[in-house]
């Protein structure tokens, strides 16, 4: 029993995320773990059982997407820490905060004992912001750090080592410490005057929103800039629709499609000026590398200095992004000469170049999908050739309405980050686009859909085919093998795990299995069977 003015180290852990905002942890348990999951629960943090460590953190990412609170993964020694290794890297590439909590075995313990031992710390560090191992000693100081670390530019991963015993510790419980978030700041001075003439000068300026955008919330601030100056915006896929995508400004996403950059790359070079807000290269491909002539004038705002040379800007204003945005353009008369019509026309040559008029195929199942589900509605999507599609024809119209891998670019995430933003939001209908090849990895996730009563819509491009890779393997010359699978039948499987299933092949079947999940009250998956090679020269 715990005396008055005492707590266990997991009961302050627990608190501090709760205070933090986190009410949801996901993971597997294991008998090294059981004293933080207990912890989690009598402060109110549900613990979800997963049924792998890798989905158990794509849901908790899900999670923070829609709370803004860190994500909570939780792991036993051993291979539920292996297991949970790629998204730990995930996180660190896609910039998600992220507290990775692993039960561990004692120092002193793990001199003369080695079952399921190694070193977690060793494994995590290179893909982490920090490591900590728990002390009785400084429990409090150390969990307010790693929420801390967490939430600092850039976001990340911090791994939380508890060995057994010290959860179960009692310690005495003080006046917490907690470090107040730092402030960024807004940009001034000289530079700020030289950017300011550089785009009131400007006939033909573009900004280019990223990540780091929307983890300073700044999504008022990139809609009133651009409006204001009359300025086309693009994104990466990670800020797709922080400028709502129907939009007389905005030109969509872009990172990966060589058929979009045909058309963007050439307007960022003929720019002559290009805003950098809060944009992270991490998602681009390596076309984006050096995308303008040198001494062009182009303005980067952020919060961290470029050590990546992905790009070089000609200023670099160190900046919270909102206030950036709002010192660069207030009260700037602007020049910009762009027209609606010329801008409508791009956007038309965006969107035809990936035939979403088609009968069917990956286009029309997008261009189906984004008519019959609501404005409001919450994507996600997993790694292969269809993701590129579909992040160049799905418009959203808010910020983190599309959740997919961009940094990392890993499979199997589309499934788990749907279920973790409708745990958070069961406002919005939820739909996860995925490859047949990506599902087949997490398929065992559909039985925690049904547990946890999520009417998520799981729409399956069934090719039979790791398609994108399938491409490659074509274009350099080489022999088919080990891209191609048997069919699997996606709406018995769904059925059999207590949901509901349906197979298309044509818009007509796929519009009324789309209404019909919206109005279900369990999970549904929709395969849509089409030919392969149907993404030949148009990604």
């Amino acid at each position: 029993m715990i005396r008055q003015g005492m707590a266990t180290a997991a009961q302050l852990i627990a608190r501090r995320l709760h205070e933090a905002g986190v009410r949801y942890a996901f993971g597997i348990p294991g008998g090294e773990v059981l004293s933080i999951i207990d912890a989690l629960r009598e402060v109110g943090i549900r613990f979800v059982l997963v049924k792998h460590e890798n989905s158990g953190g794509f849901m908790a990412e899900g999670v923070h997407h829609r709370s803004g609170a860190p994500a909570v993964l939780v792991a036993t020694v051993g291979p539920g820490v292996v297991n949970a290794v790629n998204f730990v890297a995930n996180a660190q590439q896609d910039r998600v905060p992220l507290i990775f909590l692993t039960g561990c075995i004692e120092s002193a313990t793990s001199q003369t004992f080695t079952h399921q031992w190694l070193d977690q710390s060793a494994l995590l560090r290179p893909i982490t912001k920090a490591c900590f191992t728990a002390d009785p000693g400084a429990i409090d100081v150390m969990i307010d750090k790693a929420v801390s670390i967490a939430l600092d530019d850039p976001p990340g991963p911090v791994h939380v080592d508890v060995p057994v015993a010290v959860a179960a510790t009692a310690v005495v419980t003080a006046e917490p410490v907690r470090r107040p978030r730092p402030a960024r700041g807004s940009p001034y001075g000289e530079w700020l005057a030289v950017a300011r003439a550089w785009l009131a000068a400007a006939l033909r300026p573009v900004m280019i929103a990223g990540v780091e955008a929307l983890n300073h919330e700044a999504s008022a601030d990139v809609q009133a800039f651009a409006r204001g100056l009359n300025i086309p915006l693009l994104t990466s896929y990670k800020a797709k629709g922080i400028l709502p995508e129907d939009d007389p400004l905005s030109l969509g996403g872009a990172g990966l499609s060589p058929v979009a950059d045909k058309l963007l790359l050439p307007l960022i070079r003929e720019s002559d000026c290009v805003v950098l807000a809060g944009y992270d290269p991490i998602e681009m491909r390596i076309g984006w590398r050096d995308p303008w002539p040198a001494g062009r004038r182009v303005i980067e705002l952020g919060a961290l200095p470029n050590t990546h040379y992905v790009h070089r800007a000609a200023l670099s204003l160190l900046c919270d992004v909102g206030a950036g945005l709002r010192a660069l353009g207030a009260d700037l008369p602007g020049r910009s000469v762009w027209t609606k019509d010329e801008l409508a026309s791009l956007q038309s040559r965006l969107r035809a170049a990936y035939r979403p008029d088609e009968e069917w195929g990956p286009a029309a199942i997008i261009d189906t999908a984004r008519r019959v589900l609501p404005r409001g509605t919450i994507a996600t999507v997993d790694t292969g050739a269809h993701r590129i599609m579909l992040s160049q024809l799905w418009q959203s119209y808010g910020p983190r309405e599309l959740l997919q891998s961009t940094g990392l670019c890993t499979m199997g995430c589309a499934l788990p980050l749907a279920m973790g933003a409708m745990l958070a939001d069961r406002k919005r209908p939820v739909v996860a686009f995925t490859g047949d090849g990506g599902l087949d990895m997490v398929m065992g996730e559909l039985a925690t859909a049904r547990d946890l009563a999520l009417p998520v819509i799981v729409v399956v491009f069934a090719d039979t085919s790791l398609a994108l890779i399938e491409m490659k393997q074509r274009s350099m010359g080489l022999a088919n093998a080990g891209v191609d699978f048997p069919a699997t039948d996606y709406a018995a499987v769904a059925r059999a795990l207590g949901g509901e299933g349906h197979t298309c092949r044509g818009r007509p079947q796929l519009e009324r299995a789309l209404v019909r999940a919206l109005e279900a009250d369990r999970f549904s998956v929709i395969a849509c069977v089409f030919s392969r090679n149907a993404y030949d020269g148009r990604i």
